[in-house]
């Protein structure tokens, strides 16, 4: 381990000690008030690893497409995480994550408190191995995994909800599905109208400000419905309705931007995905203010619940979340993401597959209409799987494209076996500059004029076959996304009994 890692490590031991000494000045260590501090102690553990593993969903696409540099994601991140925390994260929270046990089967209040320390110790532990390992895990998840574990071994099986918990199952397959599938059909509606396009410029002054007008309807509607919910609620139909105003204003305003800005540009893709920087900029911040005001819960969630019973000395299903509790929560994400959030934001923004602005632009933008898709549809989904999903779907989508690509110029190339090598090249770089419709153009007066291809198709396919996805680094995160629930249980139940076999006589 060399000194920086050993820096970080003390620095994170540093915040949680502060906790430890500023609570103990504050609240009487006697009884149940030395479990409140622990508990606060391992809520900043817990904290610090929602910083460093699930912030990077927010922030690595633009960092691993070019248009943030690592540094000036972090410092976004960092503030915009703990503002959505501290100004949305709410006054009340539900103590039992997604409704996954029955507090009501757990009447002694002690019981309750050594659950919820088990729970959250459970899940930060788990978060803190999976960001070790590079694998971007979903935090609510962890938190659902810690409160079932525990519960069961507080009470048994019948306190679990069972149906919820299918639905969380349900979740490990819709969330990167409906996230790939989004990101997959943006990126290929950005190929088809600006990067498959002779004029390229031209298709981007009117595409652009259409799909960053769209992207600000979806996070204004995210942001209200999702991010802004605990301090303003309201009905789908309003935020549409607030979003669409928003776009059209964008759009208004973006459009003699783009157009402008657009005329000093080449006429080639790498060009035109400057276009995207800002939007990109905008979304990091966006995905970061909700995630920090509905993720903070989870490292939260659990110590006010602590709080409320210490104070009360009963089971409560929602409580109070006091603002030292709520600093605790919105600092330790902060601390972690500067400390260990660049492992993570690597692992998505550039080691699952290579990512450009336009890549980058689709996956932001599909995290943001999934998640207001599945919640409209009452689909338990998780931002984290969403968010890397889309990223495996722009990679699949472009191992696809461009193995057809490159199978298609073979058999071009072996439909002109036998002519001059000048003529093949030149019709190749006619189709290669045409535009989307001419190429097909150009296609079909080859199979007139000199009659079907004759190339071996299977062999072809085979020959020019892609892999621009790591498949390696597929299967690590698929493997820690199933795992997570069950491991998270099971360390949670074990470590329920070992708090209780402290804290009984």
């Amino acid at each position: 381990m060399g000194r920086i890692e050993i820096l970080k490590i003390g620095l994170a031991g540093l915040f949680i000690a502060t906790i430890y000494l500023v609570l103990s000045q504050r609240i009487d260590m006697g009884g149940s008030g030395s479990l409140l501090v622990i508990a606060a102690m391992i809520g900043g553990y817990m904290a610090l690893n929602i910083g460093a593993n699930d912030v990077a969903n927010n922030v690595g696409p633009a960092v691993g497409s070019g248009a943030l540099t690592l540094l000036g994601a972090i410092a976004i991140a960092a503030v915009f995480e703990a503002a959505g925390a501290l100004i949305a994260g709410g006054d009340v929270v539900s103590t039992i994550k997604k409704g996954i046990i029955d507090p009501s089967l757990i009447s002694d209040s002690n019981v309750f408190i050594w659950l919820m320390m088990a729970a959250l110790l459970a899940a930060a532990i788990w978060l803190n191995i999976a960001t070790y390992f590079g694998a971007p895990v979903s935090t609510t998840h962890s938190i659902v995994g810690g409160v079932l574990g525990a519960g069961i071994a507080a009470a048994g099986w019948e306190i679990a909800n069972w149906g919820t918990m299918g639905k969380i199952a349900a979740s490990w397959i819709i969330s990167p599905l409906l996230g790939g599938i989004i990101a997959a059909g943006f990126l290929y509606l950005l190929k088809r109208t600006i990067i498959y396009r002779a004029d390229k410029i031209a298709a981007a002054q009117k595409m652009v400000p259409i799909l960053v007008s769209l992207m600000m309807w979806a996070f204004s509607v995210y942001l209200i419905l999702k991010g802004l919910k605990k301090l303003w609620k309201t009905d789908i139909y309003t935020a549409t309705f607030i979003g669409f105003a928003i776009a059209v204003l964008v759009f208004l305003i973006v459009r003699p931007m783009v157009k402008k800005a657009s005329a000093k540009l080449k006429n080639d893709r790498e060009s035109i995905g400057d276009l995207f920087v800002i939007p990109l900029i905008l979304s990091a911040a966006m995905l970061s203010f909700a995630h920090g005001a509905n993720d903070v819960a989870n490292a939260v969630g659990p110590l006010a619940a602590i709080n409320d019973a210490v104070a009360n000395s009963e089971v409560v299903s929602k409580a109070e979340i006091p603002l030292w509790v709520m600093m605790i929560g919105a600092t330790g994400i902060a601390i972690g993401l500067l400390l260990f959030g660049p492992k993570l934001i690597k692992t998505v923004g550039s080691e699952i597959t290579e990512l450009d602005k336009m890549r980058a632009f689709c996956v932001a933008l599909a995290a943001s209409i999934t998640v207001i898709i599945a919640s409209q549809l009452g689909l338990p989904v998780s931002s984290t799987h969403i968010a890397v999903g889309g990223v495996f779907g722009v990679g699949f989508l472009r191992e696809y494209l461009e193995s057809n690509h490159d199978r298609l110029i073979a058999e071009i190339r072996d439909h002109y076996e036998g002519e001059p090598p000048e003529m093949v090249e030149a019709f190749l770089h006619q189709y290669e500059t045409a535009d989307i419709s001419e190429q097909g153009a150009l296609l079909a007066q080859m199979k007139n004029t000199r009659g079907l291809l004759k190339s071996d198709h299977k062999r072809l396919r085979k020959a020019y076959r892609k892999e621009l996805v790591k498949r390696s680094v597929v299967i690590k995160i698929a493997a820690a996304w199933v795992i997570t629930v069950p491991v998270a249980g099971s360390l949670a139940a074990l470590l329920y009994f070992t708090i209780r076999g402290i804290m009984l006589p």
